[in-house]
């Protein structure tokens, strides 16, 4: 790699809505060109569209970490803080390190590079929005695995967001 090279990272995470299982971030660096067609939001893609986009990222990126903040530190220092904190181990662990980091939102944790947050970024910014499909895609597999362990919930359909299928199986459940 070009030692000049400017590597910016993006940043994002899934899973801060959620009653049940962790928050995950990604962190990604992407080269000047790629070919991820139909890249976006992970929220406004398919879940077949975000299965088809990760190996192609995780194949043309430069870097990309993702992180999963358990539920244990979540209760600890509560969501935001364990989401940046999230945030910060990812930008951290991204071999090589970026030079500036763009991150999803209006809030960012301290970082040893240039931050900039991005209102919308998951959809402005290509690198967030594949850091977004990685956090997304990375989480859903880990609720489908969590959906094994404990059928009854129903986390094969709600991912452990607060619908009204899994606030019914809650109160029926615990």
């Amino acid at each position: 790699m070009h030692p000049n090279l400017f590597l910016q990272a993006g940043v994002d995470e899934a899973g801060r809505g959620p009653l049940a299982g962790p928050v995950v971030v990604a962190a990604v660096i992407l080269p000047a060109h790629y070919d991820l067609g139909g890249l976006d939001d992970s929220k406004r893609l398919s879940a077949h569209s975000r299965e088809r986009l990760v190996p192609l990222i995780e194949n043309q990126a430069i870097a990309f970490v993702v992180e999963f903040v358990e539920v244990e530190e979540i209760d600890r220092v509560n969501i935001l803080r364990a989401t940046l904190n999230g945030m910060q181990r990812a930008v951290e662990n991204l071999d090589p390190a970026p030079h500036r980091v763009l991150i999803d939102g209006n809030r960012a944790p301290q970082l040893c590079c240039e931050v900039q947050t991005v209102i919308g970024g998951d959809r402005l910014v290509a690198s967030i929005s594949a850091a977004s499909v990685l956090a997304k895609v990375y989480r859903d597999r880990l609720m489908l695995g969590m959906h094994e362990l404990y059928p009854d919930y129903g986390f094969d359909r709600h991912k452990g967001y607060p619908t009204t299928l899994h606030l019914e199986r809650l109160r029926n459940l615990g």
